[in-house]
């Protein structure tokens, strides 16, 4: 999406299975994206914030998605605000006062009316946002922080505490597998991963609307799809903004409108032919920067 290329790149692992989301279910991640927003549901340019009050959780299919992809599972979820590594809580409340329902593929209400996060109304598809505060600063220095959503069937903490901890393999409640993540920043600079999808033969000719799985280096997973807003500077992309330290994975699967052929990673074609996850490596020395992820249609 912007500047130049300066990562190290990982070989691409097994095959994955296309994105194709479901009825959730207790022991299983949902399906759809949860993603960080203005009050109104307007995206903010690198998912950078001003400050921690303007940030509030959206969830759906995502921006860029056909309208034909689904939003969340229906059902009852719990969210929490960490660090990016997931060992610090910085949520202040009660796991009850942050709860969500989701009905329709969309959020539609909050948790504990006592307690309950301020909320918003999201401009382009009627769904309810919720305020990610209270939660403390982030002692990431470059300003990061990771919001998870999990199913309160998956929720391993009391709901009327506001930590248990780590424990049980879980962070604080929030088993890794079984949640949806997303990374934002409240100031500091960009440092992302972009895929973008082509026709084959046609480098350049870029096709919106496909997904790909992003599972970051705790393992939380999340749903991005490719498209346009060049307000946002955002060109034909599935971009994983403000990602932390460690190996991130990029799945890609054949889908409607893409059956996967060659995978470029900063210009480096892999050896690997076909729907793959890609393994992308991101540094701490590694700052202002983009890691792109071209795959070929055929």
């Amino acid at each position: 999406m912007r500047l130049r290329y300066a990562f190290a790149v990982l070989a691409a692992a097994a095959p994955m299975a296309a994105v194709v989301p479901g009825i959730a279910a207790a022991g299983n991640a949902p399906t759809g994206a949860i993603f960080t927003t203005l009050a109104d549901g307007s995206e903010v340019n690198y998912n950078i914030y001003a400050a921690k009050e303007d940030v509030y959780l959206d969830g759906g299919p995502g921006p860029g998605a056909p309208q034909t992809a689904a939003g969340l599972d229906d059902g009852v979820y719990v969210f929490q605000v960490t660090q990016p590594s997931g060992k610090t809580l910085l949520s202040q409340d009660a796991a009850q006062c942050r709860e969500f329902t989701v009905a329709g593929g969309i959020i539609t209400g909050v948790g504990v009316p006592a307690c309950a996060h301020k909320t918003g109304a999201d401009i382009d598809h009627g769904a309810t946002t919720v305020q990610l505060m209270p939660y403390a600063d982030t002692p990431n220095p470059g300003g990061e922080y990771k919001v998870w959503a999990t199913l309160l069937s998956n929720y391993s903490c009391s709901l009327t505490v506001v930590d248990c901890g780590n424990q049980g393999g879980a962070k604080h409640g929030f088993t890794e597998s079984m949640s949806k993540t997303d990374n934002y920043k409240v100031k500091g600079s960009p440092l992302e991963i972009d895929t973008r999808f082509f026709r084959a033969g046609s480098f350049g000719n870029w096709i919106d609307g496909l997904a790909i799985t992003h599972i970051d280096p705790l393992g939380g997973s999340n749903v991005k799809w490719s498209y346009l807003n060049a307000a946002i500077d955002v060109n034909h992309e599935a971009h994983v903004e403000d990602v932390e330290v460690g190996t991130h994975v990029i799945a890609v699967a054949d889908q409607a409108g893409c059956k996967v052929g060659h995978v470029q990673v900063n210009g480096a074609t892999l050896r690997t032919v076909g729907a793959q996850s890609v393994k992308v490596s991101v540094s701490s020395t590694e700052t202002r920067d983009t890691l792109r992820v071209d795959v070929e249609c055929v």
